[in-house]
């Protein structure tokens, strides 16, 4: 066996949430409707979750007032996750 797969650690679990909606106006981050808020879903880390916005986003390119965003979880339940760990 190799060394490398005896060796390798599984990676940290970090969540990030995303998730958008359609805002006010594009100089805010205050949405029009609550109730129609878009979840994307948790990830269990920042690579994944990247992925899952920019796809959502393009998808709504078109509408300059829709917005997506990724959310680090992990930073409001573990604070002391910082971004060098992503």
């Amino acid at each position: 066996m190799s060394d490398t797969l005896i060796d390798k650690k599984p990676e940290r679990q970090l969540l990030h949430l995303v998730f958008g909606g359609e805002l006010e106006s594009v100089d805010s981050i205050e949405f029009k409707d609550l109730q129609k808020l878009d979840i994307v879903g948790i990830y269990p880390n920042y690579a994944s979750a990247y992925a899952a916005w920019k796809a959502r986003a393009q998808g709504t390119v078109d509408n300059a007032q829709m917005r997506y965003f990724i959310v680090h979880l992990h930073r409001l339940l573990d604070p002391g996750t910082g971004d060098a760990q992503r």
